[in-house]
């Protein structure tokens, strides 16, 4: 194995909280709708400005799009704790020569908040792939794709970790390694029907797992 490539929501980060409410303040200001968790959920896919562009029904869209960042990013400290495990674990794999990768459907901008409001330092990433960077979003296999190609390694070399079914969906269909986790409070998938090759419900086992 030489890439590990991470999902961010749920995976690196505990932020599905702040997304959700954003969502939720966005849509209820906007719309008058009262969007449950599960409603922001299955939204899920496109980066943010793109679930706010098409499934908003008020004409203001790109003033939607602004105040979802808005409030992403004035809530993201009260909402969002960041996790030592997470860090220490990328550090030891970056530290062990390991190549990493974050692949999201996250805009550039909300990632660019979050890595920022959580002190997480991207240069220890090789590579980081938003939704804006790709025309296809997970579950379809081409930002994990690119990403392969642009680090020249092999599918057999690398393993996608996610905390939703379209992420292992997604590295199936790039053919590398898939890794399911929910170790962090709020994740996506309870199931993962898309059967992983392995699961982690403890970020120390998966460190333990590279030995």
């Amino acid at each position: 194995m030489k890439a590990i490539l991470f999902d961010f929501d749920g995976t690196l980060a505990n932020t599905l909280p702040v997304s959700f409410y954003a969502f939720q303040q966005v849509f209820n200001t906007y719309d008058g709708k009262d969007l449950s968790d599960e409603d922001v959920k299955n939204m899920f896919g496109p980066p943010e400005p793109e679930i706010i562009r098409g499934n908003l029904q008020h004409a203001d869209k790109e003033k939607a799009v602004d105040l979802f960042l808005e409030i992403y990013e004035k809530n993201h400290k009260a909402l969002v704790e960041p996790n030592q495990e997470v860090t220490d674990m990328i550090q030891k794999l970056k530290e062990r020569g390991y190549k990493l990768a974050i692949i999201t459907g996250k805009s550039r901008a909300s990632l660019d908040i979050s890595l920022k409001a959580l002190e997480m330092d991207e240069a220890l990433f090789d590579a980081i792939v938003t939704g804006d960077d790709v025309v296809n979003a997970k579950p379809n296999p081409e930002g994990i794709l690119n990403t392969l190609r642009d680090m020249n390694i092999e599918k057999s070399e690398a393993m996608f970790i996610g905390d939703s079914n379209a992420d292992i969906e997604a590295g199936k269909q790039a053919g590398v390694t898939t890794v399911g986790v929910q170790w962090l409070p709020e994740f996506q998938s309870s199931e993962f029907t898309m059967n992983p090759d392995k699961i982690y419900k403890k970020v120390s086992e998966f460190t333990q797992s590279f030995g």
